[in-house]
């Protein structure tokens, strides 16, 4: 049984075999930039943390050695331990020597010229504060004040020629190796790493690898990176999409798959299936839906709410290990158990609230359809208008005798009716009233207990691993 989500294989040969959200399509359509702007530029492959970018950039990457490019994955968020981004993009370019005709003697050209690099760019706070010293030592000798301003000169004029002569290297280096096709130098995590760090790897980027016949492909969340810029420079009031703009010149976002595909993979992938269809719970009628139950209700609050895919594998992982908890023959009430488990995961302190009956029912109500809007339009808001039903049943249930409510009373016309209050269309009173008398005729409902899914939700009852 799986309750974690692990690493993907990128299969060496068809690296989107195991791809479950059609996303070789996007790849090829990177490819086709690539190769056709082949100058050197830098791409932003930008979609929120937890969206699959990571698995994504590896499988593009085998897909691109395939096809005859040379590629580096650099994960900077595990390298940004050093200080000097530098040593680290220099480390990474070194396996490219293998195959070039003397590539040892043309790497160590490379090298010798970013050796001198990297005495320049020492921090700039410990460089200001070594001439602030020296100048306040000797501030009334305009004679040694030129001399000090000359050499700032003579080392600005030689940091340029330096560079330059870095890049002239560098690009020598990679024409030998990739010949007509760029290499593709994918950065991953950037936006996890320490502020400076990120900011250093831009800039170097920029000042030092910009060459032809080098792609940067950034696989980034900007806004997380835009954080890292106001961090690095202490201030909110930074224009960091005009700042970023200067790095990323091409962004590019990986569409969002289907809901319903990827909740079909996730359903299969953590064997969901083990559990609603084994042969000792199959034998009871009124159990067979609970697993067209859960997909209904979860592709309905996915598109409503869109959670990132991470969030998805966890909140499936965390539904796999607790249904564990149940017995063949037990109610699972799969629907409401999966919306408790999706707010235990996503909304913490009303999950709290609901465990500690600390909400009257009205404001359950009330703070379930501000979580998840409801329309009443198809059979899926039905469904899930029954599963506000379940819930604030199970919840009236767990109050103390004198503090429950009648969730069903005698309309002035002698239908009946219900005093909460749902926040849509006047009828919508009407519908849950009629949901309410449909689970009290339930005999086997009549006396549920939110206590019976919430202390399985805490993993406080039993988990037999199947």
């Amino acid at each position: 049984m799986k309750i974690k989500h692990h690493e993907i294989e990128v299969v060496t040969d068809a690296p989107f075999t195991n791809c479950k959200l059609n996303r070789e399509p996007y790849a090829k359509v990177l490819t086709e930039i690539v190769n056709s702007y082949a100058d050197g530029f830098v791409l932003a492959i930008n979609n929120e943390w937890g969206t699959g970018k990571t698995t994504f950039v590896k499988m593009w990457r085998q897909q691109l050695n395939n096809e005859g490019f040379q590629t580096i994955y650099f994960n900077a968020w595990e390298n940004d331990f050093n200080d000097n981004p530098l040593v680290a993009l220099m480390s990474e370019l070194k396996p490219l020597t293998k195959g070039i005709i003397n590539g040892e003697k043309v790497f160590k050209s490379v090298v010798e010229k970013g050796a001198v690099l990297t005495k320049n760019v020492a921090p700039a706070i410990a460089r200001s504060l070594i001439k602030k010293y020296i100048v306040d030592a000797i501030e009334n000798t305009t004679k040694a004040a030129a001399e000090i301003l000359e050499e700032e000169i003579k080392e600005y004029s030689d940091k340029k020629k330096t560079i330059t002569e870095f890049r002239t290297e560098l690009e020598k280096f990679v024409k030998k190796k990739g010949g007509n096709k760029p290499l593709i130098f994918i950065i991953d995590e950037l936006d996890r790493c320490r502020p400076n760090y990120a900011v250093e790897v831009l800039e170097q980027l920029k000042h030092f690898f910009s060459v032809n016949g080098i792609v940067f492909v950034l696989s980034i969340d900007k806004k997380h990176l835009a954080s890292s810029v106001r961090g690095f420079y202490g201030s909110e009031k930074i224009n960091t999409e005009e700042y970023l703009r200067r790095f990323i010149d091409l962004e590019y976002s990986i569409p969002r798959p289907s809901n319903k595909l990827f909740l079909k993979y996730l359903f299969d992938y953590y064997e969901l299936d083990k559990f609603f269809y084994s042969k000792e719970r199959i034998q009871y009628g009124e159990l067979q839906s609970d697993a067209t139950d859960l997909l209904d209700v979860a592709e309905l609050l996915f598109n409503k709410t869109n959670p990132t895919l991470r969030q998805q594998e966890k909140i499936f992982g965390q539904t796999r290990l607790i249904l564990n908890s149940f017995k063949p023959n037990q109610y699972t009430f799969s629907h409401l158990l999966f919306v408790l488990i999706y707010i235990k995961t996503l909304q913490i302190e009303l999950y709290q609230k609901i465990e500690n009956n600390a909400l009257t029912i009205q404001e359950l109500s009330d703070s379930f359809v501000s979580v998840m809007p409801l329309e009443i339009k198809n059979d899926y808001g039905r469904n899930l208008l029954y599963v506000v039903a379940l819930l604030l049943h199970f919840y009236n249930n767990n109050q103390e005798h004198q503090n429950r409510i009648q969730l069903l009373e005698s309309g002035t016309d002698g239908n009946i009716a219900t005093p909460i209050k749902i926040k849509l269309a006047d009828n919508d009173s009407k519908k849950l009233a009629g949901l309410f008398k449909e689970i009290k005729q339930r005999s086997n409902y009549t006396d549920g207990s939110l206590k019976y899914l919430i202390c399985r939700i805490n993993l406080t009852e039993s988990v037999i691993i199947n």
